[in-house]
């Protein structure tokens, strides 16, 4: 008797359907990455002539590459299924799950902020109202979902920490993060005023989270040994938590005006400063130590891998936040801080895409790992 398993069509070596045997969840991170280009770039405080037109051209990228993955990775659970459970079971891989949610949730948020210009307010604010659903879904699950299998699944020791387990429970704060950009599009009152909160809660979830998480990846850098060379990169991944808390606080006060009643709504504004202002502060140190540490691996022979793109997204996060408190603080140093970081992530970007794109035509970033 031929089994199910036995039954499905083996996979030609050398076709596509073969070719994205070993694409893993890691590379919904070149998405984000792309995508918070445009989200950034629009954050900006200063009208660069030709900035939107190309924020909206890397939005139009970051959406095709979405598309493009998303069949990709549909094509690896329904011909690679084997592999797929190995990498929930991998307690290396399975985190990169929540690289998914962040990168529906980062296009949508491009969608509405420069997508307009291109299909209109109406077809955006649809197109980002589904991935936002979905983002903020899959989001939530991951977070519980991975770490329910870290404990019961995954046989992890303590000097495995890894900077990695952040990725599905900041998935909830990107959420948080953009969100917002729905409210005015809300019919006033509950609707709103429900959404608002709602992402309030999910800045909640994933801020009590990333607390949790924090204190062990610090102590296995401190205690344990270096990280290998290839996961360096990851020690950015840190600063997406913190840049990212920073952005939703302020985008809550953004619109809690005319939303919310007194005083909760000036409470918003209040909040954003009072909260944005320290973990801004705080992520300006862990850049310095995270720069530190890549600059020690580089020289150590440290490589490109599609960890490179932990340079792009978290930083990205950081541009966003710092151009949120001038807004709110008035302070000329966030505007100035806000385009000496987009000037770095345009640059790790660049790097990264180019790097990814020879990667995948020589055939080296999608060959089984080592």
């Amino acid at each position: 008797m031929v089994t199910a398993a036995h039954s499905r069509p083996r996979v030609r070596p050398g076709t596509p359907l073969a070719a994205v045997r070993h694409l893993g969840p890691n590379w919904y991170a070149s998405v984000m990455g792309t995508a918070i280009i445009a989200n950034a770039g629009v954050a900006l405080p200063y009208d660069v002539p030709g900035l939107r037109t190309a924020c909206a051209a890397v939005w139009a990228l970051s959406l095709l590459m979405l598309t493009v993955l998303l069949l990709a990775r549909a094509a690896h659970w329904a011909h690679h299924r084997d592999q797929a459970r190995a990498h929930l079971l991998d307690p290396a891989v399975a985190p990169f799950y929540g690289c998914l949610s962040m990168a529906l949730l980062a296009v949508g948020g491009a969608t509405l902020l420069v997508g307009r210009d291109w299909i209109g307010v109406g077809a955006a604010v649809v197109l980002d109202t589904v991935l936002f659903t979905a983002g903020a879904a899959l989001g939530l699950v991951a977070a519980v979902a991975i770490p329910y299998l870290m404990v019961v699944r995954h046989e992890i020791a303590a000097d495995q920490a890894s900077p990695v387990w952040l990725l599905p429970v900041v998935a909830p704060m990107v959420a948080a993060a953009l969100g917002p950009l729905l409210v005015p599009h809300l019919p006033p009152g509950q609707a709103q005023r429900a959404l608002l909160y709602a992402c309030f809660a999910m800045f909640g979830v994933s801020l009590l989270a990333t607390l949790v998480m924090l204190p062990l990846i610090f102590a296995r850098l401190v205690t344990g040994p270096p990280l290998p060379l290839a996961l360096t990169p990851t020690v950015f991944l840190v600063l997406g938590p913190l840049g990212q808390s920073t952005t939703a606080a302020n985008k809550f006060a953004d619109v809690a005006q005319g939303v919310l009643p007194a005083p909760y709504d000036q409470g918003f504004a209040v909040f954003a400063v009072l909260y944005g202002v320290p973990v801004l502060g705080f992520a300006l140190m862990w850049l310095a130590l995270a720069t530190a540490m890549v600059v020690r691996a580089r020289r150590a022979g440290m490589g490109f891998a599609m960890t490179w793109w932990a340079f792009t997204f978290p930083v990205g996060t950081c541009v966003t936040g710092a151009a949120g408190l001038g807004r709110h603080t008035g302070l000329a140093a966030y505007d100035w801080l806000a385009v000496a970081l987009f000037a770095v992530l345009v640059t790790a970007w660049s790097v990264a895409l180019v790097r990814t794109a020879r990667g995948l035509l020589s055939g080296r970033l999608l060959a089984a790992p080592r």
